[in-house]
């Protein structure tokens, strides 16, 4: 209908269907012809929940064996040795499953040490801060009682 009319408003009324779903089709239709009409799959190209073989279960604990070659090392064999692609995702979730130990523990984190002086006002934290052209705000921090005094000079 619309090789015939040239009129895109006319067809999508008349089929009902939207303007983008006629650009699409006509340009299906001209470089696949009718099998170009026929519905794609929409299936996606990566999958998140992609099962993991047997055979490549075995090919990344193998892998692990050897010295030093974590999930990115791992991935990057894979994929350049054997043409395989996995996501470090996977792989960590191959690894965590065969309950291999990690090359390195993991890092303890420290606790921040808080600075507090015993007699208010023995130290106080000074900041200065730009509000507005030729506006600047002054802010004091006791460390002993946290009492802040806040002002705004210009």
């Amino acid at each position: 209908m619309y090789e015939v009319t040239d009129d895109a408003g006319l067809t999508c009324r008349r089929c009902g269907i939207s303007r983008p779903t006629l650009r699409l089709w006509t340009r299906r239709y001209r470089e696949l012809g009718e099998v170009g009409l026929v519905g794609l799959s929409r299936r996606p190209k990566r999958s998140p929940a992609r099962e993991i073989f047997d055979a490549d279960r075995e090919l990344i604990l193998s892998l692990r064996c050897e010295p030093n070659l974590g999930a990115r090392r791992i991935q990057a064999e894979l994929r350049l040795a054997y043409g395989i692609e996995l996501s470090i995702t996977s792989i960590t979730k191959v690894l965590d499953t065969a309950a291999v130990p990690p090359l390195r523990p993991p890092r303890r984190r420290k606790r921040p040490t808080r600075y507090a002086r015993p007699v208010p006002g023995d130290r106080v934290q000074l900041d200065t801060m730009k509000v507005a052209p030729g506006v600047y705000q002054y802010t004091a921090v006791d460390d002993c009682s946290r009492f802040r005094v806040l002002a705004v000079y210009p």
